[in-house]
């Protein structure tokens, strides 16, 4: 049980660091003709993008999915089921709130320009609801991946993410010393895989019997990653920053993987006392919720960044200090607990949603023992393509809908909610049991 309670802990932690730390660099400037910019923190107080250190924690992300998937899998596979079976039912659980969410979006940015809304503010706000949807379809392949990866684990077991390590090392020369082009994207699942494939290996103790080992994968990722700011050619920012290249989100850098191995020794090293914190009742109490509503958090967590911009940026009441002085990081603090109040009001109104998806996943999850899957790859493939493309272009490339990445989420959706739909009415349905499991 505590095992279960450190990987909740850890989804939550990572999850409200990612909000906190997107709040905190949200910048909101009131142009005299009205309209509102978002300078770049990072860009224009060069000194924060230290703080990227603290708030970088999609390594635990990954690590954590690795620890959980592993699990699933191995339990699902012992029970007969397939892997378009376990995989439909992940991928359902995280493309049901997803399509959600963007079908609003999108509804509101048509809206939007309709009603005549200037095209630069369009772009702005479908650039801020749509910047942290990078993670969906790099996690959604390794879920498709998953069950290869868990066989080389199985035969090669530790011995994997050193060699995804070095083939990410690898296309990182290629990218930046060569500029061999679309290279790159292999390392968002190299670097994030090595995480993944970490949790295989902690969850299999294969990290914890050595007592050392975590040390050493902490110091190790912390001195290589010191190195290669230092002596090699990397910032030190782990967020994209405009006009910096090479970088370490986009792709995924040599100096993001030894953060990925340093966090995941610094995970394991803290374990034992959060474990020991986490059994009592009144902090899992604490944690257990925010693990729960992980999801709509992440989606959800920049509408109120949008609230506060209409009700103080576009009126005019909002103190505006100069970026970075003593005065506008003091207004932090009032402007981060505007959001949560935001936030929490949020997440209580989308409350029956949820309740309601959560009926539809049981209704429509695909049977275990899923065969004739064609739809399902289809579908997710679909799904995987316009999510890369809302990421880098938003809900509003140039003011305007983007039909083809829309068009394709939901028919890629529909497909992967009809497999289970279309199955569940079959006669003879496989009698395997169904696994359920969170993303």
């Amino acid at each position: 049980m505590s095992r279960d309670r450190y990987v909740d802990f850890l989804r939550a932690w990572a999850i409200g660091l990612v909000v906190l730390g997107h709040w905190l660099i949200t910048v909101l400037v009131r142009e005299p003709d009205g309209r509102i910019v978002a300078p770049e923190l990072l860009a224009t107080v060069p000194w924060t993008q230290w703080l990227t250190l603290a708030f970088q924690i999609m390594p635990l992300f990954f690590l954590a999915g690795g620890h959980a998937a592993g699990g699933s899998w191995a339990r699902a596979r012992e029970g007969g089921a397939t892997a378009a079976g376990w995989l439909g039912r992940r991928a359902l659980r995280l493309l049901l709130p997803v399509g959600v969410y963007s079908g609003l979006v999108l509804l509101a940015v048509g809206v939007g320009a309709a009603a005549g809304v200037d095209a630069d503010t369009l772009a702005l706000v479908g650039w801020a609801m749509a910047m942290q949807f990078w993670f969906l379809p790099v996690y959604l392949l390794l879920s498709a991946l998953t069950p290869v990866m868990y066989a080389a684990h199985r035969r090669w077991g530790a011995g994997v993410p050193p060699a995804m390590g070095a083939a990410a090392l690898v296309v990182d020369v290629l990218v930046v010393r060569e500029h061999v082009p679309y290279v790159g994207l292999l390392d968002y699942l190299l670097v994030w895989g090595v995480a993944y494939q970490l949790g295989f290996c902690w969850r299999d103790g294969l990290l914890t019997g050595r007592r050392l080992l975590p040390t050493v994968m902490a110091a190790g990722g912390v001195t290589a990653f010191a190195a290669l700011v230092t002596l090699g050619p990397f910032p030190v920012s782990l967020i994209l920053v405009t006009g910096q290249h090479p970088g370490n989100t986009d792709p995924p850098s040599a100096a993001m993987l030894a953060w990925v191995v340093a966090q995941a020794g610094l995970c394991l090293l803290v374990a034992p006392p959060v474990r020991r914190l986490l059994e009592r009742e009144r902090v899992w109490r604490v944690v257990r919720p925010v693990g729960a509503a992980s999801m709509t958090l992440y989606l959800w967590h920049m509408l109120p960044v949008l609230v506060a911009a209409a009700a103080f940026y576009l009126t005019g009441l909002a103190p505006e200090p100069g970026v970075g002085s003593a005065a506008w990081w003091a207004l932090r603090l009032p402007w981060l607990l505007v959001l949560g109040v935001v936030l929490a009001g949020v997440v209580t109104v989308l409350g029956p949603l949820e309740r309601g998806l959560g009926v539809l996943y049981e209704r429509t999850s695909p049977d275990a023992g899923l065969r004739r899957a064609w739809p399902l790859w289809l579908g997710l493939a679909m799904t995987v393509a316009a999510l890369s493309r809302l990421a880098v272009r938003g809900f509003a490339p140039d003011g305007r809908l983007p039909l083809l990445p829309a068009a394709g989420l939901t028919l890629g959706t529909a497909l992967v909610l009809l497999t289970g739909w279309t199955a569940a009415r079959r006669p003879g349905r496989s009698a395997v049991p169904r696994v359920t499991d969170r993303v």
